[in-house]
């Protein structure tokens, strides 16, 4: 019985965002120690830094503790007692040695023994977690807010924008579509189904600036013949994965968007973002990456 109430306390509800609805994990187990490698990758830079101090001091802090209890085993010690004992254990751990003061007795010399083998294991893991930060690839792609469904070349079309915000090279980038919705079986068992969506082009060899995705939707797609309404009652939503190599670093990247079906404009269609200005150069305006109009508004933009 006295295990059961400490389970609970580890159990934390999660929310994740799938097609814009929200779901509540329950029931898992979340203890701070469980899967701490992810999660000193994936917190923010305040965060981790802050997480990293406080380790840092409390460390110091504990043998500060353990080093007083030889009050006369650190020669010199200055200030006395617990701040100087602290201020030893900071220059021991940081392997500094500025020689003032020094262990004077077993004791502390067996103690500073430790602290530096632990302390170095510590250094060697916050190393190795502030490297594999700063090397850990980071698209940065920039995904239009609005998928928009319009007529092209006769055709129904679903279309989406994404930008490549570094303006380097991506090169051999690749994307994936897919419809996540909620199906229910004639025998009333309930899944949800991820549906492929195939692409006009699945594949971009200079991936620099932006790219319009489009998917047909004729017989062949699952959207033929949905609705709005329909899709909204079946909780539809669209995944897009892009990945590529980024030329600068030649390391593999990873993006991926959802949109819920609430975000999609029917019968609307994007801005062009290329212009040109008074001295004949091309400008890209990612000012109106986000801006849709209705196709029945004069002067539509050239595709």
């Amino acid at each position: 019985m006295v295990g059961k109430p400490f389970q609970l306390l580890r159990k934390r509800p999660r929310i994740v965002q799938v097609g814009g609805r929200p779901f509540v994990s329950e029931g898992l187990p979340e203890r701070i120690w469980d899967d701490f490698y992810h999660r000193a990758l994936t917190v923010s830079w305040p965060v981790f830094f802050s997480l990293g101090t406080s380790v840092f001091l409390i460390f110091n802090a504990i043998f500060a503790i353990i080093y007083q209890i030889d009050p006369n085993g650190i020669a010199n010690q200055y200030p006395k007692g617990l701040a100087g004992a602290f201020f030893f254990s900071v220059e021991t751990l940081a392997t500094v040695g500025y020689g003032d003061m020094h262990p004077q007795s077993i004791y502390t010399h067996i103690v500073a023994t430790t602290e530096i083998i632990l302390g170095m294991g510590n250094i060697a893991v916050m190393t190795g977690l502030i490297f594999a930060r700063f090397s850990r690839p980071r698209a940065k792609i920039l995904f239009g807010k609005h998928p928009v469904v319009r007529m092209i070349e006769g055709q129904q079309t679903l279309m989406m924008r994404a930008a490549n915000m570094r303006l380097n090279l991506i090169a051999q980038a690749s994307a994936q579509l897919h419809l996540v919705r909620r199906h229910q079986s004639p025998e009333g068992f309930q899944i949800r189904r991820i549906e492929d969506l195939k692409l006009v082009r699945e594949q971009h060899p200079i991936f620099m600036l932006s790219w319009n995705l489009m998917h047909v939707i004729d017989e062949s797609s699952p959207l033929y013949g949905a609705t709005p309404e329909n899709l909204e009652a079946s909780e539809s939503a669209l995944l897009l994965t892009i990945e590529g190599i980024d030329e600068t670093t030649s390391q593999s990247m990873l993006a991926r968007h959802q949109w819920g079906i609430k975000e999609v404009r029917w019968n609307y269609r994007y801005l062009d973002l290329v212009r040109k200005d008074e001295n004949g150069l091309n400008v890209i305006d990612y000012t109106i990456f986000d801006h849709v109009l209705p196709l029945d508004e004069e002067h539509e933009d050239t595709m």
